[in-house]
C-alpha cells in the first residue's frame, strides 16, 4: 500500500512539472527549450526548467520563435507597451513575430518581456554587493554597500537605490558617504516618461550634513533597443542641504536640472550602466552643481556579480570651508534576483 502510495505521488509531481512546461522556445540552430519563460531584459531571455539547477539564459537574437499561454506585458523599440494573453510566433514577410489577441510585433522590435503575474513578489527586482578592505597599517578599514529594489507595474515602475561607503582609520576621524533614491516612473506613449525622484546624500569631504532633493521631470528614450539605452530628462527640483554645525545650518534652493542617461548591456557578460545630471540654480545666481554616476558590472554565474562603481559630485559654490568635489570609487561582489 506505501509503494502505491509513492508512485502515486511521483507520478502527481511529474505530472505537476509537466504541466508547468508550457513555454516552447526554440533557437536559431534548431535547438528546443521547454520550461517557464522569466523575462526577456537587455537582450537576454531568461527561461526556468526542471533540469537545470539554475536558469538558463539566452540571448533575445538567438531566439527563433516562442510559445506560451500565460499573461506578458511585452514593452517594444517604440516605447508601446502591450499586455497579451498567449505568445505565438510565425513567419510575416520572412520576419518572425509575435502575436497574442489582436496585437503583433517583431521579435527584433522587442526590449522586454516579463509574465503578469497576481503576486506582488513576482514583479520585484533586487540586488545587494558588498566590498571591504582591510590595511594592518594604522588599522585602516573600509566597507562599501551596494542594494537596489524595484517594482514594475505595466505603466509605472518604483526602484529604491542605497549606496554607502564608511573608512575608519586610527587616530582619524571616520570617513563617509551615503547615497539614497527614491524613483517612479510613470510611462507615456511614443517612449516618453514622467519621472520623480527624492535623493539623500551626506559625505564628509564637503561637510554635508545631508542633502535632501525633489526632483519632478519628464523625460524620452532617444535609444531603446537589445544593445543600449539612451533617455534624456529635463525638469526642477527643490534641494534642502543642511552641514555640519561648525559651517552654516541649512541652505535651500529652487533648480533646474537636465539629465542624460546611458545603460549599455550587449557586450557579453559586461553591461555599463552611466548618468550625468546639471543642476543649475534658479535662486542662487550663478551656482550650478553636477553629479555623474557609472556603474561597470561583470555577470558571475548563479546571478553573482562584481562591480566597479564610480561617483562624482561637483558644487561651483560650496559653503565656506568646504570641498568644490567629492568622489568615490567602489568594488563590489553581489547579488541579484
Amino acid at each position: 500500500m506505501k509503494l502505491k502510495y509513492l508512485i502515486l505521488c511521483i507520478c502527481l509531481l511529474f505530472g505537476a512539472s509537466l504541466f508547468s512546461q508550457n513555454d516552447t522556445i526554440t533557437l536559431t540552430n534548431g535547438d528546443r527549450i521547454v520550461g517557464e519563460v522569466k523575462k526577456m531584459d537587455r537582450g537576454v531571455l531568461t527561461i526556468k526548467t526542471p533540469y537545470s539547477s539554475s536558469d538558463l539564459k539566452v540571448k533575445w537574437k538567438k531566439v527563433n520563435t516562442i510559445k506560451s499561454t500565460e499573461h506578458f506585458l511585452i514593452i517594444s523599440s517604440n516605447g508601446e507597451r502591450l499586455k497579451l494573453k498567449g505568445l505565438q510566433t510565425h513567419k510575416a514577410a520572412n520576419i518572425n513575430v509575435v502575436s497574442g489577441g489582436d496585437k503583433a510585433i517583431h521579435l527584433t522590435d522587442i526590449v522586454f518581456i516579463k509574465p503578469v503575474k497576481d503576486g506582488f513578489v513576482s514583479r520585484l527586482n533586487a540586488s545587494v554587493s558588498f566590498g571591504y578592505n582591510f590595511t594592518k597599517a594604522s588599522n585602516l578599514s573600509q566597507l562599501s554597500v551596494a542594494s537596489t529594489l524595484g517594482y514594475t507595474s505595466s505603466f509605472y515602475s518604483i526602484g529604491i537605490t542605497f549606496n554607502s561607503v564608511r573608512s575608519n582609520q586610527d587616530s582619524v576621524e571616520e570617513i563617509q558617504r551615503t547615497y539614497g533614491e527614491l524613483a517612479f516612473n510613470y510611462f507615456l506613449e511614443r517612449d516618453n516618461f514622467l519621472i520623480y525622484q527624492s535623493e539623500f546624500l551626506s559625505n564628509s569631504e564637503q561637510k554635508l550634513k545631508l542633502r535632501v532633493t525633489n526632483k519632478l521631470g519628464f523625460g524620452k528614450y532617444f535609444i531603446h533597443n537589445n544593445q543600449m539605452f539612451l533617455a534624456g530628462v529635463l525638469g526642477v527640483a527643490w534641494n534642502n542641504e543642511e552641514y555640519e554645525a561648525s559651517l552654516i545650518q541649512s541652505r535651500n534652493s529652487g533648480e533646474a536640472y537636465a539629465s542624460l542617461a546611458v545603460n549599455m548591456f550587449d557586450y557579453n557578460d559586461l553591461s555599463l550602466v552611466s548618468n550625468l545630471t546639471a543642476y543649475p540654480s534658479l535662486t542662487e545666481k550663478g551656482r550650478v552643481r553636477t553629479d555623474f554616476k557609472m556603474d561597470l558590472k561583470y555577470d558571475l554565474p548563479l546571478d553573482l556579480f562584481v562591480k566597479l562603481g564610480f561617483n562624482y559630485n561637483y558644487d561651483n559654490k560650496p559653503v565656506e570651508g568646504s570641498s568644490y568635489s567629492d568622489y568615490v570609487i567602489r568594488t563590489t561582489l553581489g547579488w541579484e534576483l
